[in-house]
């Protein structure tokens, strides 16, 4: 897992997010499968979506303009930890 890995999310048509509580169900069309996430893979997926990609430190530099992310190395490490599980389940893609 690397920070300088550049991601891209599916396309913002290819994926359904519906808020459920504190979850959020997320539907990937093109697989036909659906995943329960919580944040900040939403977010995440919508800093992707809406800025054409990123790594795991511009998505960091972007979501901390409106978060509290903690501790620096901690949050980019979650960070890339989420973009590699993301694109695992094929919801986004190395660049």
């Amino acid at each position: 897992m690397t920070t300088a890995n550049y991601y891209r999310a599916e396309p913002q048509e290819a994926l359904v997010m519906r808020p459920l509580a504190d979850i959020v169900l997320l539907y990937h069309r093109p697989s036909g499968r659906t995943h329960m996430v919580v944040s900040p893979v939403p977010e995440i997926l919508d800093a992707l979506q809406r800025d054409g990609g990123g790594t795991a430190i511009s998505i960091h530099a972007r979501l901390a303009r409106d978060f509290d992310l903690g501790p620096p190395d901690e949050a980019l490490a979650e960070i890339a930890a989420h973009l590699a599980e993301l694109a695992d389940l094929g919801l986004a893609y190395l660049k």
